[in-house]
């Protein structure tokens, strides 16, 4: 149960105004949250369908920017191709420690998957100096080794994204499902273009926005609607 409170609070040029807050139990923070983005949609006019709207959902829970609800681009079936592959066991690949903290691994691991990531191995530091490369470039290389299906979540280097369109195009790498939401200035715009050029299903933020939080969100909006599936909810 929610209770409306009020509480006198500091404004501008020093006047006191009412301020409306909720008491939400803890349990029910997340709940009320996505009733408030549901309805913020709704007065915005956005309408997004479903089984995407759970995923566009939880970036903008996880963000607070409702952009998002238009920069986020799916091919046709990327989520589909997600869910399948996890039921059948596909490892997630990072290019951050933050995307691989904010993944629910231990969802995962019920359908057989786990996290890598790579940057802090000492071959892939080596692997990089020697190329004359990033180290994200270096985990892509260090990736394609992998026998696993794979999902690749980027949230942080373009790079990444470049060398992963590189493998596809060199028949080195055949991912399940890239999601491509790095986030900044250089490449940025160009890398995710170039994702959605290739015949790889993908699940991309158009624009510069993105994070290593939005890529976990977006791994995470599927991996909870699989186990809420799986319990019958």
């Amino acid at each position: 149960m929610r209770r409306r409170c009020h509480r006198g609070v500091a404004a501008r040029k020093g006047q006191i105004v009412k301020v409306e807050f909720e008491q939400v139990l803890p349990g029910e923070i997340e709940k009320r949250s996505f009733e408030i983005i549901s309805e913020e949609l709704k007065r915005r006019g956005i309408s997004i369908e479903e089984p995407l709207a759970p995923v566009v959902k939880r970036v903008i829970h996880t963000t607070a920017d409702f952009d998002y609800a238009e920069t986020m681009t799916f091919s046709d079936g990327a989520l589909e191709a997600a869910r399948q592959a996890i039921r059948e066991g596909a490892c997630i690949v990072t290019d951050t420690r933050m995307a691989m903290s904010g993944i629910n691994k231990r969802v995962l691991a019920q359908f057989g998957g786990e996290v890598y990531n790579f940057m802090a191995d000492p071959d892939v530091a080596e692997m990089a100096k020697k190329n004359g490369t990033t180290r994200a470039v270096a985990c892509m290389d260090r990736a394609a080794q992998l026998q696993q299906p794979l999902i690749f979540a980027i949230g942080n280097a373009p790079t990444a994204l470049i060398r992963l369109y590189e493998l596809i195009r060199e028949g080195k790498i055949q991912p399940k499902l890239i999601i491509g939401v790095p986030v900044g200035f250089v490449n940025v715009e160009f890398a995710k273009e170039l994702i959605m050029e290739t015949d790889v299903p993908y699940i991309v933020a158009r624009g510069r926005k993105g994070g290593s939080n939005v890529a976990a969100a977006i791994c995470n909006a599927v991996l909870y609607q699989l186990r809420d599936e799986a319990a019958g909810k």
